[in-house]
């Protein structure tokens, strides 16, 4: 790689927080296929492959990260966080907190429409990226760079779909049994100011119909109405089952 492309890519380097033993690795994942088309004598490859493989690597740390921060979540619901996680929308948000878009090497036609601002040009060449520290570094570096990327928007987006699937359908499903809504209360509170657990408990008419602990009050509520989902179709199943 040139001297002077090594020079524009530093704030990038920083924002990525890796450093590339090997350059011409990321610039690779800056190459958007239209520059190849009007670049056809320079030797150059798009970072289509290299968006290939970011994707599974992606795929494989965030399906880590959010089987150990949700051992109660089955299948379908960690599923359905991982799609939130890796959709074209999310990643695009990524991409531009490091401001890649800047960096990404387009034709001219592209360049004219803006195409550096486009969420799938974005979100590809991001995943692009994530292949880059990955080939140069090795898996090990690559989950560093997704877990300092998504950390905090898997807190974000789990809070939004665990509410949406827990405590708002508790509460639609509550409402449709018992035309009352559930209510919460605080059990207890432990450990340290910069740590702390809480434990809540869900009712309907005094009946406590599930428990849930989180590193948060609203996470503690969301785990309890899981619970109480739980019970409440398993009675659900038990009267069908009588009738």
């Amino acid at each position: 790689m040139k001297d002077n492309k090594s020079s524009e890519l530093k704030v990038l380097i920083k924002g990525i927080n890796y450093k590339f033993n090997d350059l011409d690795l990321l610039y690779n994942a800056l190459v958007h296929r239209s520059y190849i088309n009007e670049k056809k004598a320079s030797g150059l490859k798009s970072n289509e492959r290299m968006e290939f493989l970011g994707d599974s690597i992606l795929s494989a740390v965030i399906s880590h990260l959010i089987i150990t921060r949700f051992p109660d979540m089955d299948e379908g619901e960690l599923s359905k966080l991982r799609s939130k996680l890796v959709n074209e929308a999310t990643l695009s948000f990524a991409a531009k907190k490091i401001n890649l878009g800047k960096y990404i090497l387009l034709g001219r036609g592209e360049e004219i429409t803006c195409g550096m601002e486009k969420p799938s040009i974005l979100a590809d060449a991001y995943e692009a990226v994530i292949a880059a520290v990955y080939l140069d570094g090795g898996f090990e570096n690559a989950f560093s760079f997704v877990v300092r990327q998504f950390s905090t928007l898997i807190d974000e987006i789990s809070q939004v779909e665990i509410a949406r699937d827990y405590k708002t359908e508790l509460q639609e499903k509550t409402q449709e049994l018992f035309k009352v809504a559930p209510k919460y209360r605080l059990i207890s509170e432990t450990g340290p100011e910069h740590d702390k657990i809480f434990e809540v408990e869900v009712f309907i008419n005094d009946e406590i119909l599930g428990k849930g602990q989180g590193k948060s009050k609203k996470e503690a509520e969301q785990s309890a109405a899981m619970e109480a989902l739980g019970r409440l179709r398993t009675k659900t199943l038990t009267h069908k089952d009588v009738d």
